[in-house]
């Protein structure tokens, strides 16, 4: 346990003075008594990587004296996956299947943000059918749902409220009963694509919809009995974590942490995508800046989702039949799922007419299925309002079939930053809460 450390993250050299402790679990009784024999105040604890309240595999060196941090600094990239690496080996539309994986508790973010890229490059961003972009907001604020309700789940689980844990799963579940209707899947969806969306929505969708918008209606006021005026709750998260409007500027913060200090910044109105700007919701802010804030804005949000859901069911039901794919057969055939009557792969007749066609026919097919289409040379950046905050895909085309380069500004790595700002001066128990409030999904930090 005492024994000094060559942790490039936390040696001697960069702590104060002294040794490292790493507490693995035993009494804190023990972890001091090793302190009083050195006559040194400080010690610094490794708390993670493999730790269940630091949202994934993320590390923090908290350098403490007493019960209080007087440093805290994060160790990233224990769940580093390559993916933006591997993007330029795969043709644009394979692209999405790698980048959904990137926060996994918000994929269609990830796919949306990078196909909008890739759309802007291709110059088609005026001819994306209705249908595909209503379908495309509804899967999304679905999913800020879902993610918001595994932020409100973890952050009381840490805290002790446990029954706000089982009940945030619990609806989280729904949501991902939706997904698995209309994707086929719950997570990792691959759905969103350049051009459209793979696939028209199932039959009787729109009712199980309805059904659940109607369900959360009842469930969500039971987050607010359970917390917003709870006193061992509130005496948990108030002036924790405090981080004001000019600390989330210099840092670049977004998201929940920078609307709970009272600034109303929120792209789907101030920079509008996917037809948003003809959507009727409200931007949720708070003004404690704290963790209580940033809870309370999450909460709200979601009947805001709610709202634009039910606006995307009425404006789907009026649209059965319409295309959900750009005409555009160049772009259209990788990037759609078309089913023939067997179930199973692209329709028979299809293939046919393609084969009896012509050679040159068959073989621009064939290029076109394996290789991709080619996309114009330039770069593009369209950032969304993810559940985190900004993000957004940089995506680089040199004209062909792969991409140059595609590098993400992900809200959880940016607001990671503010860890160290939150802690410093408090509990080590509040850390916790702190990062908490932050949400960090750390598949989109490492990447």
């Amino acid at each position: 346990m005492t024994a000094t450390s060559n942790d490039p993250y936390a040696s001697e050299a960069e702590t104060s003075q002294g040794k490292v402790y790493t507490v693995t679990g035993q009494d804190w009784d023990s972890v001091v008594s090793g302190i009083a024999e050195d006559h040194d105040d400080k010690v610094v604890v490794n708390m993670g990587p493999q730790h269940p309240s630091t949202h994934g595999v993320l590390r923090l060196i908290l350098e403490l004296e007493g019960e209080t941090v007087t440093e805290a600094r994060c160790g990233i990239g224990y769940l580093h996956t390559g993916i933006e690496k591997n993007m330029e080996y795969r043709s644009w539309t394979q692209g999405v299947t790698f980048c959904t994986r990137m926060d996994y508790l918000s994929p269609f973010y990830n796919e949306a943000t990078y196909v909008l890229g890739v759309e802007r490059l291709l110059d088609i961003e005026d001819e994306i059918p209705e249908k595909a972009q209503v379908m495309r907001v509804l899967l999304m604020e679905l999913n800020r749902i879902s993610s918001h309700l595994v932020c409100i789940a973890t952050g009381g689980m840490e805290i002790g409220a446990l029954t706000v844990m089982t009940i945030g799963f619990r609806e989280r579940e729904l949501v991902l009963d939706l997904f698995e209707l209309i994707t086929g899947l719950r997570m990792n969806h691959a759905f969103i694509r350049p051009g459209g969306v793979a696939q028209d929505m199932p039959a009787g969708a729109l009712d199980e919809i309805r059904d659940f918008v109607a369900l959360m209606k009842k469930r969500l006021p039971e987050y607010a009995d359970l917390c917003n005026a709870n006193p061992i709750f509130k005496a948990r998260l108030e002036n924790v974590g405090h981080l004001d409007l000019a600390g989330c500027l210099a840092l670049g913060l977004t998201g929940p942490p920078l609307r709970a200090t009272g600034f109303g910044w929120d792209l789907r109105k101030s920079q509008p995508y996917c037809g948003y700007e003809d959507y009727d919701f409200e931007v949720q802010t708070w003004d404690t800046a704290d963790a209580y804030g940033r809870f309370r804005v999450r909460l709200n949000e979601m009947w805001e989702s709610l709202k634009i859901v039910e606006q995307c069911v009425e404006r789907l039901a009026g649209l059965e039949g319409a295309p959900v794919m750009v005409a555009d057969k160049k772009i259209a055939w990788p990037s759609q799922l078309a089913i023939g009557s067997d179930g199973m792969g692209n329709s028979l007749d299809h293939i046919k007419h393609i084969m009896g066609e012509s050679m040159e026919g068959l073989i621009h097919h064939f290029k076109l299925v394996t290789e991709g289409f080619r996309v114009p040379a330039g770069q593009a950046y369209v950032p969304i309002e993810s559940p985190r905050g900004e993000l957004g895909a940089h995506v680089v085309s040199d004209g062909g079939t792969r991409p140059f380069r595609a590098h993400f500004r992900d809200p959880s790595f940016t607001n990671l930053q503010a860890t160290s700002v939150m802690s410093e001066g408090g509990q080590v128990a509040d850390v916790i809460v702190a990062i908490a409030s932050i949400d960090p999904v750390m598949g989109g930090v490492d990447r």
